[in-house]
């Protein structure tokens, strides 16, 4: 990114997901992380990685003669960020399950934990199965069933509330949301998990918006707040895994003539955001996205905004409605479509390379550039294949962590460092602050420290020079490597 010229604050400070206002799923910060809102103190001042060597503590020199390869600019102020988060799907848990209790926990601290961790801390919940459930279901597969008398989240007990419950045991001010992948089979007009329209009949439509209301009371009864709902995963899209094409009118019409309605009969408070939108091409996500803004009725009611990471074009035309614009899921990494500068899809294998990190850190820079007020990854945990529920081709994709289910060993990934390199060190509510020079962000955060991301492009290790807060500060940085520097 050079420099934020024009920047202007955008929405946020408004939204259930704010992160920095207090801690919905029980209670103020934990002993050993302070994640739920709080802002701990992060140590060190100075961290660095680069390929081979991840996480390493450094020191800077000060001096004054030296010319300022990156420079932050902390009166150029545009955006409040409110810090990143991660999904909880089946397979993750599941694989997580196989470590010892100790290597368990070790990886739940990284991804949450405030001090020792990412400090993710948002978390996205399947309603019902996503591409990565261990199998397609729903939480409701007896056909004409109205009034969700069959409704049960028995499944999610199995993998999905247990690997909430160990997340929120670390952060218990983890701010949590839900997106279906597919209605049940019977709403659709092909019958399937996969692929299939969701029928525009008023019996249905009413059903489906108790269903997801049901969704959200069933984690209220366990104990887990659901702050927010996206009600269909990619509506654009149809896929042979869990899936289902909205049209864009109906699209509309359902919120705010079923589910908002429904929401507010049933006393559900869960926020209801326009998501999760993933292809901002006429005919896909964009034109519903369109319709959406476009319908007065859905608007009563929607009160934020979900885009995937083919979405940033949409971001510019949403900031007048001074809502969150969250982005809801990192691009996976292992493309079919082998894209310029970047290894061949491998079929069998997700790579989870130094490549993909370096590519991680391009989407997080520029989403927040663009004026993002959340950022989620896509799977936190897999095991080394990743490979999804495609019938037709099981598609591996990268993953913070990775488990090899035969050892039973964790690997930390180099994007998870990438995203811990943001982070860990910005608190919930800091602005987005301006920076020119180099490849980089910053941020002033509410307690007015100021923390800059800094990444050598440079194959060779690199004393960089970073203007921040009246210092320079000096000190070396890998060849391809990152910086975060925090110093007050």
């Amino acid at each position: 990114m050079a420099g934020m010229g024009g920047v202007a604050a955008i929405g946020g400070t408004g939204s259930p997901l704010g992160g920095s206002g207090g801690a919905p799923n029980g209670g103020g910060p934990d002993a050993a992380g302070g994640a739920g809102g709080s802002a701990p103190i992060v140590e060190p001042r100075l961290v660095t990685s680069g390929p081979g060597a991840f996480w390493q503590m450094a020191a800077w020199t000060e001096t004054s003669g030296a010319a300022a390869d990156v420079t932050v600019s902390d009166a150029l102020t545009a955006q409040t960020f409110d810090g990143f988060g991660g999904t909880f799907n089946e397979k993750g848990w599941s694989v997580l399950s196989l470590l010892s209790p100790s290597e368990r926990d070790r990886a739940l601290r990284l991804l949450f934990d405030a001090r020792d961790g990412a400090r993710l801390l948002y978390g996205r919940i399947p309603i019902g199965a996503s591409d990565y459930a261990l199998s397609a279901y729903t939480d409701n597969e007896t056909a004409g069933d109205l009034t969700m008398q069959s409704f049960s989240i028995a499944r999610d007990r199995e993998n999905l509330i247990p690997y909430v419950k160990a997340a929120l045991a670390i952060n218990p001010g983890l701010h949590l949301w839900g997106t279906p992948w597919t209605p049940p089979t019977w709403m659709k007009d092909n019958g399937a998990m996969n692929g299939g329209n969701m029928q525009d009949d008023p019996e249905l439509l009413q059903a489906l918006a108790l269903y997801i209301a049901k969704w959200v009371q069933a984690y209220a009864a366990e104990g887990i707040k659901i702050e927010v709902i996206h009600h269909q995963n990619e509506p654009g899209y149809t896929t042979n895994y869990p899936s289902c094409l909205w049209t864009a009118p109906l699209f509309a019409k359902f919120i705010g003539t079923y589910l908002g309605p429904t929401f507010t009969s049933q006393n559900v408070s869960a926020q209801i955001y326009a998501g999760t939108m993933s292809n901002a091409d006429a005919g896909k996500d964009g034109t519903i996205l369109s319709a959406v803004t476009g319908d007065a009725a859905a608007m009563m009611y929607v009160k934020g905004f979900g885009l995937q990471w083919n979405m940033m074009s949409s971001v510019a035309g949403l900031k007048a409605r001074n809502l969150p614009i969250v982005q809801t899921e990192h691009k996976c990494g292992n493309y079919p479509w082998n894209p310029d500068g970047f290894p061949a899809f491998n079929p069998d294998q997700a790579a989870n390379d130094y490549a993909y990190g370096v590519e991680s850190w391009g989407y997080i820079r520029d989403w927040i550039a663009a004026g993002t007020t959340q950022y989620s990854a896509w799977n936190m945990v897999l095991d080394t294949a990743g490979k999804n529920l495609d019938s037709v081709r099981a598609w591996p994709q990268n993953a913070l962590m990775t488990v090899d289910t035969n050892a039973k060993t964790l690997t930390v990934t180099p994007a998870y460092y990438v995203f811990r390199h943001v982070s860990q060190y910005v608190d919930p509510g800091a602005k987005v602050v301006g920076t020119t020079g180099g490849d980089a962000l910053a941020f002033k955060n509410p307690d007015g420290s100021l923390v800059a991301i800094v990444h050598n492009t440079a194959s060779a290790a690199k004393n960089m020079t970073v203007a921040i807060g009246g210092k320079h500060l000096q000190f070396l940085v890998p060849g391809g490597g990152f910086a975060t520097v925090n110093p007050q």
